[in-house]
């Protein structure tokens, strides 16, 4: 589903519910404070509402992710680590819960990548044996600064306590995947080498379609 499309269904979702749901106003309190987990992980958030259409918002994105992953016949161990802090502009378009978002991430998320093969594979165009290949590190990064576009809504719960759901994307680029061999008879081979670049620059390729990260989160939230 194209970006456009999220948003445009996530906007759809949203605002329905600003009709079934308890609304919140400016009157229900300035400052919320309190935690969000999903896509971009699970941190705290705190928020300030100047008015009845304008606020701001911080929050923050942890979490650690380990899996196995085959990229061209080669098996990784895979780390996803999320590792950004947020800061948004919300704007309050009927003065009530529903409000559209824009911001900034710092985004330190990363994959870290290991794998140590056991049979011959293909580097490159070359087929290498697991001696020759020794182990292969990489590490995949996006940019450090990601813009971010999100649609949300906060339902009170009473007694001050409020539960919020977002949805958007994170702009964060396409990702920079870095791949060395340590190790191997030929991790110093100038032929090896010219292989494994060709690896590399497939495997970023291949990551280019993940230059927009979903955001779908929810937030816990009480209001002073």
């Amino acid at each position: 589903m194209s970006s456009a499309r999220f948003l445009a269904a996530a906007l759809l979702a949203l605002t329905s519910g600003a009709y079934s749901a308890p609304t919140l106003s400016a009157e229900d309190g300035q400052w919320v404070v309190g935690v969000s987990g999903g896509t971009n992980g699970i941190a705290p958030e705190i928020g300030l509402r100047f008015g009845e259409h304008v606020g701001i918002r911080a929050n923050g994105g942890f979490f650690n992710y380990s899996r196995t992953e085959n990229i061209d016949d080669i098996d990784y161990d895979g780390k996803l680590k999320l590792n950004s802090v947020g800061l948004l502009a919300d704007w309050f378009p009927m003065a009530g819960g529903f409000r559209i978002s824009a911001g900034v991430r710092s985004n330190g998320n990363k994959i870290d990548l290991h794998a140590t093969p056991t049979a011959n594979v293909l580097v490159g165009d070359v087929s290498y044996t697991p001696a020759q290949v020794g182990n292969l590190d990489g590490k995949v990064e996006f940019n450090s600064l990601s813009p971010t576009l999100t649609l949300g809504y906060g339902g009170k719960l009473g007694s001050g306590f409020t539960l919020g759901f977002e949805a958007g994307v994170v702009m964060q680029g396409s990702p920079k995947i870095n791949l060395a061999s340590t190790g191997g008879t030929l991790s110093s081979n100038a032929t090896f080498l010219a292989e494994l670049e060709q690896e590399r620059q497939q495997a970023e390729d291949d990551a280019s379609d993940f230059k927009f990260w979903p955001v779908v989160q929810v937030h816990f939230l009480y209001r002073f």
